[in-house]
């Protein structure tokens, strides 16, 4: 197996796990504020940097998502009532999800020492740190969600199958 096939291969498993984690939080948890943050924004913040840095932080072409407004993605920004409705997160996180897919599938391994351009981090780099900022927020919302529901989002591990039952699923 080469290197960007193992990328592949845990994106996928990732993205899996992301959805599900959206999905399993219940429509009166999302506005419900966690340090004085709503859960939607810590789930937007996740998505806005997987957006930005899992490809190319530097890329000129980049566009903020329709809905985005100064301050929604970043965490000591406590917001007033503004509100991203699960719906519109559900879209983001499809749009970035696809991005992503698309690409890994062309990724080859040579490109992994590479920097992109205007960058000054390798693919690898981005890549290696995106999965280590992006899981580090899903298991902040893992902690709200078993704290206020007392059920564990189901995740896939390394070579767990994926469920056959629709998402959201949780542990039994």
């Amino acid at each position: 197996m080469t290197l960007c096939e193992d990328i592949r291969y845990l994106t996928e498993r990732a993205l899996w796990e992301t959805e599900n984690l959206i999905r399993c939080v219940p429509d009166e948890l999302w506005d419900k504020r966690y340090d004085e943050l709503p859960m939607w924004k810590y789930i937007y913040h996740m998505l806005y940097s997987m957006d930005r840095w899992y490809i190319n932080p530097a890329d000129p072409d980049y566009r903020d998502p329709p809905f985005h407004r100064e301050g929604m993605a970043d965490l000591n920004v406590v917001p007033g009532s503004e509100r991203v409705e699960r719906a519109r997160i559900e879209a983001y996180f499809a749009a970035v999800a696809e991005k992503i897919r698309r690409y890994v599938a062309r990724l080859r391994d040579e490109d992994l020492a590479e920097c992109p351009p205007g960058c000054d981090m390798s693919r690898f780099r981005l890549i290696l740190g995106q999965f280590r900022h992006w899981h580090r927020h899903m298991g902040v919302v893992y902690g709200f969600l078993v704290e206020d529901t007392g059920r564990w989002p189901y995740v896939l591990n390394m070579l767990g199958e994926y469920p056959k039952d629709p998402m959201p699923n949780f542990y039994p």
